[in-house]
Order: C-alpha cells, then sequence, then structure tokens
C-alpha cells in the first residue's frame, strides 16, 4: 500500500463498500456519479488492483477488495481520533472521555483520576454492545470500559473484574419459581439479543441462533430488550450488575448456573502512550472489585 494513499479516496471507497451501489454512494458522500467512478478507478491504479466488479447484478467487492476494507476502517478511524484530539487541543481544552457500559459505575475510578488530575476535564460517554471499543478506535473516547465478547484488535486491556450472568424473564414466568436455571431449561425461549453476544446460546442452539439473530439487533439497548421481556416476547442474558441497575417490577432474574462470568475490561488504543491513560488505569483497578 502506498505510503501517501489519499484518505479521500478511502473514504469514497468505503462508502461503495458499505452500499455496494455507487449511486447510494455518490448521494451519501454529497457528490457526483462521475466523479465518484473516477476516483475509484484512479484507486485502483494507484494500487495495481481491481476492487470491484460491477455487472448486471450491481456491484460486488473483489477478495482485494474486501482486504482495503479491513483496513481502510482503521485508517479512517485513526484519522477521525487525530482529528477530534488536535480540535480538542486547538481550543486550549484539557480532556479525558471515559466510555462505559450500561450497568457499569465508573464514579470511583473518575474521582481516583481527579485527585492526580485536578485540571483535568473528565467527560464520560454511555456506549453499546457494538460500538464499545468503536469509541477507542475513532476518537470519541480515551478509555472504555468493555464487557465480553469484544474484538480485541488494535487495542490494550486489564481485566477489572468479573461478574455472573442471568437470564431477565418476565414476572410471573414458570421460571421463575426457581432459583437458579440452567441453559437447557431455556431452550425453548427466544433471544431477544444478538446471538453473537451469548456465545453459549450459538453453541447450543446453532439453527436457532442464527434464525433469530436478525431479528434480535433490532432491539440494541438495555431497555428495549427488557421492554420486550416485560411483553413476553422473550428473554435477555445480561450481566449481573445490569440487571440490577435496571430492576424493574414487572421484570425478574434469575442466575445461569452454566454460564460462566463474564469479565469487565478497560481498554485503550494499543498505537496510543499516554501519562494520563496509565493513570486512569491505575485509578481503575484501585477500585475494582469482584461482582
Amino acid at each position: 500500500m502506498n505510503a501517501d494513499l489519499d484518505l479521500r479516496k478511502l473514504r469514497y471507497f468505503a462508502a461503495v463498500a458499505d452500499t455496494l451501489s455507487f449511486g447510494r454512494a455518490a448521494e451519501r458522500l454529497r457528490i457526483a456519479q462521475p466523479v465518484l467512478s473516477r476516483q475509484i478507478r484512479a484507486l485502483e491504479q494507484e494500487l495495481g488492483m481491481q476492487l470491484f466488479v460491477r455487472d448486471t447484478r450491481g456491484t460486488e467487492l473483489t477478495d482485494n477488495g474486501r482486504v482495503l476494507l479491513a483496513e481502510a476502517r482503521s485508517l479512517l478511524a485513526s484519522a477521525a481520533a487525530v482529528r477530534r484530539r488536535v480540535a480538542i487541543a486547538a481550543r486550549g481544552q484539557d480532556v479525558f472521555t471515559v466510555g462505559f457500559m450500561p450497568g457499569l459505575t465508573v464514579t470511583d475510578a473518575v474521582r481516583g483520576f481527579r485527585r492526580g488530575a485536578p485540571s483535568v476535564e473528565v467527560r464520560v460517554m454511555r456506549t453499546g454492545w457494538e460500538e464499545q471499543v468503536a469509541v477507542l478506535h475513532d476518537g470519541r473516547a480515551d478509555v472504555s470500559y468493555l464487557r465480553e465478547p469484544f474484538d480485541g484488535a488494535g487495542v490494550r486491556t486489564v481485566v477489572l473484574h468479573e461478574e455472573s450472568r442471568v437470564v431477565m424473564l418476565p414476572t410471573g414466568h414458570p421460571l421463575t419459581s426457581d432459583d437458579h436455571v440452567t441453559m437447557e431449561d431455556l431452550g425453548s425461549e427466544v433471544l431477544l439479543q444478538d446471538p453473537a453476544a451469548v456465545p453459549e446460546w450459538s453453541a447450543a442452539q446453532p439453527v436457532r441462533a442464527a434464525l433469530q439473530g436478525s431479528a434480535a439487533r433490532k432491539s440494541r439497548t438495555v431497555e428495549e430488550k427488557l421492554e420486550l421481556v416485560a411483553g413476553g416476547a422473550g428473554i435477555a442474558i445480561l450481566p449481573l450488575s445490569t440487571a440490577r441497575f435496571y430492576r424493574r417490577p414487572d421484570v425478574t432474574f434469575r442466575a445461569v448456573t452454566d454460564l460462566a462470568p463474564t469479565a469487565v475490561h478497560l481498554a485503550w488504543e494499543a498505537s496510543r502512550t499516554s501519562e494520563r491513560i496509565t493513570a486512569f488505569v491505575d485509578a481503575a483497578q484501585a477500585v475494582a472489585t469482584p461482582r
């Protein structure tokens, strides 16, 4: 890959790869379609490879295109992160941003960090499962609390603590008569979340998990999942701290005895060297307790 690869062309390429349509990509980018086509051809000439196949069936990525797409996402996210950090510095701000997943409390770690850096403005941002790592790559957060599973490529992590996982059931569900349940007990239930978030579910019920996957992704937030659980649409598997944080009278949780504990990690960009990040990691580890 050329050292002077044009980020603008990469953005154009990623837009076409995401939509698999030159027309829709041009609309998203707010440029004329012929201009976009010329830029993609120029990128292919620079790289010496074909990135797309266009025929009567539509537009598809080539094998080389798929490789470039993975690299392009990383490069574009890094460029966005640099722009954000430079813009903050240019405004004279000294800001440190902490991402955290639902059910996690970062107050004690923030307080410990502030004692050593009282002049720093600490911001917190709630993340979701699909973006908990992305906020590090694109610079929205300096550190991020992660729940498993996650893609650890390009980040460094430390484990803060482990906690058990529970099943969320509508109050009055037959399984709430027991203090705990097993994965076998849940075999006939509908999982109201992406099965990838509960690998054990996919392993035990690969066919049902695949069928449920696309529909489950429609309920992205904890609040949405619990609304569906309360209405009897299905179940959700959540960490114990999240279940406790989102208590409500029409939803009950029970321990799942054959689900291994899940770990909470603190993560940061692997390429960044920062005394601030080191200080926050130390503060977070000092107050980490098992759940």
